[in-house]
């Protein structure tokens, strides 16, 4: 049996997330198995990454998936591409090792948040980015993301509700990088909990709007309450940017 690699991008504005969850749900999963399934003349399982939240978009989403089907990947791309919707798109399908599972292989990841920092709208991009109008102070965000750097326990920053899984994860790197009116936030740790980048980032915006600094950032942590973090920031302007194996 072979196993299929697959990188997509896709536009999560109009889907409840990645997951396929019930058949009357509309999901990137969901939509991508229908076509797979008649493609190749079987039902397959189609593994992602991990989840995406509702409204949140990928850029690089990895997933694969096994079938006894000798069509060529070649074949098999422009296939999906012809029938998928216009908001997914395949990027590339090829034969992997049987081993291979993009959701246990995964090294890191890397998620990127948009924002238009003015009091002017971006117009044509509004679907993608989140406007904060209030200027934000870049060097304080950079000096309270700095906390956050390393293994932790994230409990303070995630909606998740079980009190049996673990709440420890490692962010690698959080880049803060302005150009003009556009800021734009890249974190990268080896797995996130339910909601926590979208936490993170509304934490540090309001480190941002002076509201928090790094002594606060550090209680917030420590303190492993999710009431004490900021706001979850909306979902639109949020990319899953890159997935490393």
């Amino acid at each position: 049996m072979r196993n299929i690699k697959m990188i997509l991008e896709y536009d999560g504005s109009r889907y409840k997330g990645w997951q396929k969850q019930t058949e009357d749900v509309n999901t990137v999963q969901g939509k991508l198995e229908n076509v797979i399934n008649k493609m190749v003349g079987e039902d397959v399982q189609l593994v992602g990454c991990g989840r995406t939240d509702a409204g949140v978009h990928a850029l690089n989403y990895t997933a694969n998936f096994h079938t006894n089907s000798n069509m060529n990947t070649k074949d098999m791309l422009t296939y999906l591409n012809e029938y998928l919707p216009e908001d997914i798109a395949v990027k590339s399908v090829k034969d992997a090792s049987e081993r291979f599972h993009s959701r246990y292989n995964i090294i890191s990841k890397t998620y990127l948040y948009k924002i238009n920092n003015s009091i002017e709208k971006n117009v044509f991009e509004r679907r993608y980015i989140h406007t904060i109008k209030e200027k934000l102070d870049i060097e304080q965000m950079k000096l309270c993301s700095s906390v956050l750097i390393g293994n932790h326990d994230f409990q303070s920053f995630t909606t998740l509700k079980s009190k049996t899984k673990s709440t420890v994860r490692t962010i690698n790197y959080i880049n803060i990088i302005e150009e003009g009116n556009l800021i734009e936030i890249e974190i990268n740790g080896n797995g996130f909990l339910w909601n926590m980048v979208r936490i993170i980032l509304g934490t540090l915006i309001d480190s941002g709007k002076g509201n928090l600094n790094k002594i606060d950032v550090e209680n917030i942590l420590n303190a492993k309450k999710r009431a004490d973090a900021g706001p979850m920031v909306p979902a639109k302007a949020l990319f899953l940017k890159n997935v490393f194996y």
